[in-house]
């Protein structure tokens, strides 16, 4: 099993720890979440004639997102890191 180099996310809420080990995942899921939370209230809005350009901007929302899914997983896939400086001896 490999390791991971990242470190956990930890946040403490009083005397309660709320520790996200996998950021990316947690990122993708809470980005499908409000997703569908977005598409979810837009078409319900859409009911209203008088929502329905509000629902509109609901949609776009969530149209945005469904962009962000394949960056997180591209941000997953792809690190940068800072290569030791060289030390050249003559």
């Amino acid at each position: 099993m490999r390791q991971t180099e990242y470190k956990d996310i930890i946040l403490t809420l009083g005397r309660d720890r709320l520790v996200i080990q996998k950021r990316y995942k947690f990122a993708s899921i809470l980005n499908d979440f409000l997703i569908a939370v977005w598409f979810l209230i837009g078409s319900i809005m859409f009911l209203y004639p008088d929502l329905v350009r509000m629902g509109t901007w609901f949609f776009v929302v969530g149209s945005a997102q469904l962009l962000i899914r394949p960056c997180i997983r591209l941000a997953h896939h792809v690190h940068l890191k800072k290569l030791p400086e060289p030390h050249w001896e003559m």
